[in-house]
């Protein structure tokens, strides 16, 4: 059975968009080495709601005891929840935006992220009460980054939030964050050789793996 695929773009650009072009290479290669269905969630253009005190009075509500009004507070969350489990590779469109993610995947992590859902939580696991409930899925991240050096040991490494809170939100997902694929292309500001290489290089690897991951 072929794999599936969410694309989750949360670009607010609809042109002129590198995460957007990374993504469409993507899927492209994707669905050319075999790929399965492919599902696009466009929250660049479309922003998910932000969370708010119904929906955290609904979310820990038992489910059997759910109103008609808490169930319609809960909706865009189970619909974005559904297209999660139903993916097996899923690849986030993330430019860095002030060194972190934009509104947009925040609240879309926000809203994926469920107790009883997606997680569970447990105090008799003592200091490590959260545990995930999706598994098996693979995390690729297409970003665009203004400048440049925000790998481990790069010279902006410190002002880095976007990579380790995408990391540290990938169980919500039902990915293995240590195996969590980053493609980035940096240096966007300065568009100058530099940015063409690591363009270049970005196009590249995404192609590659995207090739790769219907046969894994």
């Amino acid at each position: 059975m072929s794999k599936s695929l969410l694309i989750v773009h949360s670009s607010a650009r609809k042109n002129r968009s590198h995460t957007r072009d990374l993504a469409r290479v993507f899927t492209e290669t994707w669905t050319a080495n075999g790929g399965g269905k492919i599902t696009e969630r466009d929250i660049g253009l479309t922003p998910p709601s932000i969370i708010n005190e119904d929906w955290i009075a609904a979310v820990f509500t038992n489910p059997s005891e759910l109103t008609d009004e808490q169930r319609a507070v809960l909706a865009e969350s189970d619909a974005l929840i559904e297209e999660i489990k139903a993916a097996d590779v899923i690849a986030l469109g993330v430019p860095m935006y002030n060194y972190s993610m934009p509104a947009s995947l925040k609240a879309w992590f926000d809203l994926i992220a469920r107790v009883g859902v997606t997680f569970s939580f447990d105090l008799s696991r003592g200091d490590t009460p959260i545990e995930p409930i999706l598994s098996g899925k693979k995390l690729v991240v297409l970003s665009s980054r203004g400048e440049f050096g925000f790998a481990p040991g790069g010279e902006r490494s410190h002002l880095n939030g976007l990579d380790p809170a995408l990391a540290a939100s990938a169980h919500y997902l039902g990915a293995n964050a240590s195996e969590m694929e980053t493609i980035a292309i940096e240096y966007e500001e300065f568009k100058d050789e530099r940015w063409e290489k690591s363009l270049a290089a970005a196009q590249i690897r995404t192609a590659e793996l995207a090739a790769a991951l219907p046969a894994e």
